[in-house]
């Protein structure tokens, strides 16, 4: 034992601890999305492959082993969307993450769900983190315009021709309306939720961005973010949470201002 650990050498306690970081990082990164059950699934058939070995299941190893052999490609074609996800943010280290909200703009953002909600008008407002959501901006309208609740609330209007689809706010301005975005394909997303709510989670599954998503039949305001969707019953705790994301460990100073003001509820 003594030997063993006089071999070690400083490299080999450097790469340990780089591969354990890795392991850690991908923890993370697969935490709470469905690729958890594929990983599970993959490991089932390992300890599969390993019970026919011993037991020798000639047949059964023989048909595992195959599978096995072509490991990789499966792993890369099941956990595409985790891979990219992941490659993209170590593209964009987290030290070199600029701040694209400001405190006004995601009151203005709240407020505009409020105001969305009171109506039962659905929507799906996108705030662009690191990973740049160019894909997606192609095929919407182009509108580079100031973050207000009243153009948030004209643009998700049903009369609206730019209602269907995303609004996704990059760089503190409201970039594009009208943005096609992925559906989530997890088979354990609640039958409750429609095709808005699978975008907003489809989404951030892909990407690190905050999707704001107001359902128009429950009035209900959630907010999905890696693969996982969360709803707010209470406004300042969404402006809350939403500063807590883009401005960490910034104490809020600021309470949001009420959905009335600036645009009149339809009597």
């Amino acid at each position: 034992m003594i030997e063993t650990i006089r071999s070690i050498r400083p490299l080999d306690i450097v790469d340990i601890l780089i591969v354990s970081y890795l392991i850690y990082r991908t923890l993370l990164l697969i935490r709470g999305t469905r690729a958890v059950q594929m990983v599970l699934g993959i490991t089932s058939i390992l300890l599969l492959y390993f019970v026919s070995a011993y037991f020798e299941l000639q047949t059964l190893r023989v048909l595992l082993k195959t599978f096995l052999g072509s490991l990789l490609v499966v792993i890369v074609i099941l956990f595409q969307a985790e891979i990219r996800r992941g490659l993209a943010r170590m593209g964009k280290p987290r030290f070199f993450h600029t701040k694209q909200s400001s405190d006004n703009d995601l009151e203005e953002i709240v407020r505009a769900a409020s105001l969305l909600a009171r109506r039962h008008l659905g929507a799906l407002i996108v705030l662009e983190r690191d990973n740049g959501l160019r894909d997606f901006l192609e095929g919407g309208f182009r509108l580079d315009a100031r973050i207000q609740a009243e153009l948030l609330l004209a643009i998700f209007q049903t009369s609206s021709p730019m209602h269907d689809g995303g609004v996704i706010i990059h760089k503190q301005r409201i970039h594009s309306s009208g943005c096609l975005l992925p559906l989530s394909q997890n088979p354990n997303i609640d039958k409750r939720y429609g095709t808005r709510h699978r975008a907003a989670l489809g989404l951030s599954e892909e990407t690190d961005a905050i999707v704001i998503v107001v359902s128009e039949e429950t009035q209900t305001i959630s907010l999905a973010r890696n693969g996982r969707l969360t709803p707010f019953k209470d406004e300042a705790q969404l402006l809350s949470t939403l500063k807590a994301i883009f401005f960490p460990g910034k104490k809020a100073s600021r309470r949001p201002r009420s959905p009335r003001s600036g645009v009149k509820d339809a009597a």
